[in-house]
């Protein structure tokens, strides 16, 4: 069995004998630059370089980099989701290109890592209108020994990458390696397009050779090559495993949730996947907290994903009969066991890291046993009234579906999110009424409608300076999408002729960055957005991602503003009734208020 450490320290000689530099891994969390809160890919820290930047190290990189991906952690629970993962990685800038690449990839993969070669599959671009079938790619495969038949075309949704929606950006075809699991073939067109899971992908080889443009591609002066095989996956299947819990990422964590809970993992199919989504979601916030430029659960940015793992864990932990310190074994095992060695700043910070996973699940336990209460007494409704029902009519058809007003109580009562009523419901074979939850949700936002009062910064009540400070809200949210999830206000200024806005940041914004914002800003009130006001009580505000200016000024209840999922303050007032009502947002100026703060001056043009 090989485990995670040797398999990082092959990948990173196998490369160094090869002249390139071991750059070692840097923050999980975003700089801001990329527009992503956490790094998602091992070449997403390297894009400027990929772009034409001279990289200090040279032009042979390698490295191993976390990651941290969150868009489906509805799926965690499964034996092959994570949302922290680790990308082994290297990298030619302008160096060696496809002949060097697929020898070494081929000579990895076979004199390392013991495969077969009769038995590795790749796929190659099949070509387009706009770039020509990767013929040299397929022609140095089959030079190394690799089969004919194994050598698969496939289109430009398969084997390119680029980024989308942009221009001038590298771009190119790439080269997908392929092993099967096993020799038992599903039938006689069993190969890597069948979706009986027996081939899996193992890595591969971007050759960034074209330049994106307006109207296609051009070829670029200096081509770069970009590698990425996922050292989870490589170690699930070098292990000849399923399921990735069972490597030695997790194992000795299963083992403990397994001591502590009674219960065994491959025997019971709810504490299976229980034990799953707390081993998962405990690394990630281990390795977030614990991170150079580590964070802290919050209502906001990267923060909020944080506490919604942290929480998501604390529930699972509770459904195996555990308390909050069974999160903190869980965690000294990753910190001291699994990552230590190859991530020493965990061990530095371990007390703090156990500390604040701690708090968290102390803040939650209460809100999360009253909501489930509230939750418990919806479901015992319902099926009182499916009994009620079956009774005087034997053809009735049993109702499973928790009525949306009852799950926005959960919500507006006691701060239980829809997507938890959801997951809970599920588990129950119980569906939940989300227009009838949106429905109610609309309805309690109009009743709270009720004058606005002016503060933050206005100077006076007229409609273009209501339209700027809707702005100003737009403009704060837009520099946490681009800059950092933890700017924040310190100070404003709103005439009738301009903002002026004055934010937390260490240095100048770049002139890509600025035109960023404003496009962002732009982008928003093109989508003529509604601005959504409503009275909550304080705390409740800071539950639902609220954030305002002065925490300790705010009274019991509080006046927020939505516009939509981009920006939540708690705000006096007034603003637009939807931002396209604003017109077109331009920067005028960026320059320094005092130390550590920014300050931007802008103006709406009606065009």
């Amino acid at each position: 069995m090989i485990t995670s450490k040797e398999l990082r320290q092959k990948w990173i000689e196998f490369y160094e004998k090869r002249g390139h530099v071991n750059i070692g891994a840097v923050s999980l969390i975003g700089d801001g630059t990329t527009g992503v809160m956490f790094n998602v890919a091992g070449m997403q820290p390297l894009m400027p370089y990929l772009l034409g930047k001279k990289h200090p190290a040279g032009t042979r990189l390698c490295n191993v980099q976390g990651c941290v991906r969150t868009v489906d952690i509805d799926s965690v629970g499964d034996a092959t989701h994570f949302t922290f993962f680790e990308m082994m990685g290297n990298w030619s800038l302008g160096d060696y290109f496809k002949k060097e690449k697929t020898r070494w990839t081929f000579e990895l993969l076979t004199e390392v890592l013991g495969l077969e070669k009769e038995k590795i599959c790749s796929t190659v671009f099949e070509g387009n209108e706009s770039a020509p079938r990767d013929d040299e790619t397929a022609n140095y495969l089959k030079e190394l020994g690799i089969l004919p038949e194994n050598i698969y075309y496939l289109d430009k949704s398969n084997n390119w990458w680029e980024l989308e929606g942009t221009v001038g950006t590298p771009c190119g075809p790439d080269n997908e390696w392929f092993y099967p699991r096993h020799d038992n073939p599903c039938g006689p067109n069993c190969d890597i397009n069948c979706s009986c899971g027996r081939y899996v992908e193992i890595g591969n080889d971007v050759y960034m050779q074209y330049r994106k443009t307006e109207n296609g591609y051009e070829p670029l002066a200096n081509k770069n090559v970009d590698t990425g095989f996922g050292l989870d996956r490589m170690l699930l299947f070098l292990n000849g495993l399923d399921d990735g819990y069972k490597t030695d990422l997790f194992l000795s964590v299963i083992q403990k949730l397994e001591s502590l809970s009674g219960k065994v993992y491959d025997e019971d199919e709810a504490a299976r996947k229980a034990m799953r989504i707390v081993a998962d979601h405990i690394r990630t916030s281990v390795m977030l907290i614990g991170d150079v430029n580590g964070i802290l659960p919050s209502n906001t940015g990267a923060g909020y994903i944080l506490r919604r793992l942290m929480r998501r864990a604390i529930r699972y932990n509770r459904q195996l009969g555990l308390d909050a310190s069974a999160l903190k074994e869980v965690a000294k095992i990753f910190i001291e066991d699994i990552y230590g060695g190859a991530y020493p700043l965990l061990v530095e910070k371990e007390d703090y890291i156990l500390s604040e996973i701690d708090k968290e699940a102390e803040r939650f336990e209460t809100m999360l046993t009253q909501g489930i209460k509230e939750f418990e007494k919806c479901v015992l409704s319902l099926e009182r009234k499916n009994e009620f029902m079956a009774k005087s009519n034997p053809a009735y058809e049993k109702e499973t579906t928790i009525a949306g007003k009852a799950a926005f109580r959960l919500y507006d009562t006691y701060g239980f999110p829809l997507e938890l009523t959801v997951e809970m419901a599920a588990e129950r074979g119980l569906t939940v009424d989300e227009a009838g939850f949106d429905a109610a949700f609309k309805e309690h936002q109009e009743k709270s409608k009720v004058q606005a009062t002016f503060k933050g910064g206005l100077a006076d009540h007229k409609e273009a300076t209501t339209y700027l400070h809707t702005a100003t809200h737009l403009l704060q949210a837009a520099l946490r999408t681009v800059c950092s999830p933890d700017i924040c206000q310190k100070g404003s200024n709103i005439t009738e002729e301009r903002l002026r806005f004055d934010f937390n940041f260490p240095r100048p914004l770049t002139a890509e960055e600025l035109k960023a914002v404003e496009d962002l800003v732009n982008e928003k009130i093109g989508e003529d957005i509604p601005v959504v006001m409503k009275e909550l009580p304080y705390e409740e505000a800071k539950a639902e991602g609220y954030t305002g200016l002065f925490e300790n000024k705010y009274g019991d209840t509080v006046r927020v503003y939505a516009i939509g999922d981009f920006s939540k303050e708690m705000c006096g007032g007034p603003h637009a009734e939807h931002t396209g009502q604003l017109g077109h947002f331009r920067i005028q100026k960026e320059q320094s208020s005092s130390a550590g703060v920014r300050r931007i001056k802008a103006v709406l043009v009606r065009e």
